[in-house]
């Protein structure tokens, strides 16, 4: 993993801490996550292999990534402030955003210090055929998880009447 991988997953995982205290839910807000993670897949996603179980795989951990950010979304309170939405995570969002981001910086690290030899042997075992296969499937997985969290913060809010401002990403919610 390169040292901007782990800058995007920290600030990803910033983010939604920050939503801890209650944050703005601007269109910026909203949708960084969405292009910082869509940036990442056009760095690490050059096809999506197809041969043996590689998509069981990447639908596998699509659906995992998926559910997390719907998860993390659902448990996400939203309230109106002067007719915007204010966001505020609750521990269970954060803990599963964070499971989520976390799962696959740990992943990283462990295939890049000792863990290869394992993850060869369950590929063959598993008629997994590439390591682009691990990458697709990864990167799936977080365009899920952003997707879900930011469908279903998005669906919460236009529920409340609120609108969603242009504005900045870090303002937050008055006290």
């Amino acid at each position: 993993m390169t040292t901007t991988a782990y800058l995007v997953n920290i600030a990803l995982i910033g983010l939604v801490l920050l939503q801890i205290r209650g944050r703005r839910l601007t269109r910026a807000a909203l949708l960084v996550p969405v292009m910082i993670t869509v940036w990442v897949a056009s760095q690490y996603l050059h096809g999506i292999p197809t041969a043996g179980n590689d998509v069981l795989l990447e639908v596998g951990l699509a659906l995992t990534g998926a559910t997390l950010g719907v998860l993390a979304g659902l448990t996400t309170r939203i309230r109106l402030d002067g007719g915007v939405g204010v966001a505020k995570a609750g521990l269970v969002a954060a803990v599963l955003w964070v499971v989520g981001v976390g799962s696959r910086m740990a992943f990283s690290v462990w295939a890049s210090h000792g863990g290869a030899p394992a993850i060869v042997r369950f590929s063959m075992a598993h008629h997994i055929t590439s390591s682009a296969t691990w990458t697709a499937a990864f990167v799936l997985m977080a365009l899920a998880e952003v997707l879900g969290r930011t469908g279903v913060l998005y669906v919460k809010t236009r529920r409340t009447g609120a609108v969603i401002p242009r504005g900045g990403l870090l303002r937050p919610a008055a006290a």
